[in-house]
């Protein structure tokens, strides 16, 4: 029923591409690449899912951002004081504290491997392996690596000499892998809310499920001369170590800062909206239950069970309208009452930044390296969405054949 299931889910995933495919009759041009892309895909979550090894692997990684937290936790507890700790002596839970805080010293030790020039020679070895079997330039190969490593505004960094030169449809692409991806800083904090494996599984298959949605929505061909490897992955080069450190620092601080306004705006709203409709007479039902049955026919058609799809088609449309943090913390609150596939489907959704706000983000991001670039962002902003969005499904439907 898995695999039934699964098939129905991938064929859906690539009709809803299809649909707003800028080139419908060259959508599926490319059908070898997509195939590849689509084992690869569904080997990788068979290993990291149905196996010792990746048991093995997934475990590993989760003990050193484990041990990661463990570090932060003295940062913050020095800054904190009495505040991180129960009058019983221990840690209190505090999503401030526990969560967002540990980013600082995440994107602290990023700084690090960015200056001593290891990320980038890992980013550049994975672009040059992506051109083999993606079908596409050097460029979007490269950026899909970048992209799962540096997160949605600073992967534009490295492409600013690029940026003048891209036409719309590789600026979508481009676009498409940041808003897909999620940025290693935050891993760790992902992995507060959800198990780890989803979390992995969800990083490595979205880079490869990115290519396949954008073959289809957005078919391209891309020329020699038009894909010069022209990137800049030292946008620290001059700096000194402990510029670089400091730098590196005061990002996390603002992505967790950041973070941290935005839930307590985005769920002061959901629950204003939540009383609004509680309100309405005859009508014993929230905003986020009403979201729910909008999106239960995409959750049942990749694969959820129906029992369960009503539940997770709000979380897929409450990750969409907010963010992926508000998502997550609605779903550790109904995890349990969720069958083994539902919380597997649903956890690796959850784990990229394919949401509205997202598109303010990469916009302003672009724009302030090129004006022009950042416009035409802007411009396909709400399929840009979609796109990022079906990359989600797809990973959610090829977890669906192993959960």
């Amino acid at each position: 029923m898995n695999i039934l299931m699964g098939i129905v889910g991938i064929a859906f995933t690539f009709l809803l591409a299809w649909i707003v495919s800028s080139d419908r009759k060259r959508a599926f041009s490319k059908w070898k690449n997509i195939v590849v892309l689509l084992v690869i895909q569904l080997v990788l979550a068979f290993i990291l899912l149905s196996t010792g090894f990746g048991e093995a692997l997934i475990g590993g990684l989760a003990a050193g951002f484990n041990a990661l937290l463990g570090f932060a936790a003295e940062g913050v507890s020095f800054v904190m004081g009495d505040l991180t700790t129960l009058e019983d002596g221990s840690a209190a839970d505090v999503f401030l504290f526990n969560v967002l805080l540990p980013i600082i010293v995440i994107s602290a030790l990023i700084g690090i491997l960015q200056f001593t020039r290891i990320l980038p020679l890992i980013i550049r070895g994975l672009g040059l392996l992506l051109t083999k079997i993606t079908g596409m330039g050097y460029l979007e190969s490269y950026n899909g690596a970048a992209s799962m490593i540096l997160g949605q505004s600073e992967v534009f960094i490295s492409l600013k000499n690029q940026l003048p030169h891209l036409p719309r449809h590789r600026l979508y692409t481009l676009s498409a892998q940041a808003m897909s991806s999620v940025s290693l800083s935050i891993v760790a904090a992902y992995m507060t809310m959800l198990e780890p494996q989803y979390v992995v599984t969800a990083i490595v298959l979205n880079l490869f499920g990115t290519y396949v949605i954008v073959h289809i929505l957005n078919p391209y061909e891309v020329t020699d001369s038009e894909d010069a490897a022209d990137v800049d992955d030292n946008p620290d080069a001059g700096k000194s170590f402990f510029q670089v450190l400091g730098d590196y620092i005061m990002d996390g601080a603002r992505v967790a800062l950041t973070v941290a306004a935005m839930l307590i705006g985005y769920i002061a709203l959901i629950a204003i909206l939540n009383q609004v409709f509680l309100l309405i007479p005859g009508m014993n039902i929230t905003f986020q239950d009403v979201l729910g049955y909008i999106f239960m026919p995409i959750a049942f058609l990749i694969g959820v069970p129906w029992v369960d799809a009503q539940q997770v088609g709000s979380l897929m449309a409450t990750k969409l309208i907010t963010n992926e943090f508000v998502a997550m913390l609605d779903y550790t609150t109904m995890a349990e009452e969720l069958s083994r596939k539902s919380q597997a489907m649903i956890s690796v959704f959850l784990v990229s930044f394919a949401n509205f706000s997202s598109i303010g983000i990469i916009a302003g991001s672009v724009k302030g390296l090129h004006n022009e670039s950042g416009d035409k962002v802007a411009r396909f902003g709400l399929k840009l969405v979609y796109g990022a969005s079906l990359v989600s499904v797809l990973t959610a439907a090829v977890v669906g054949f192993f959960a």
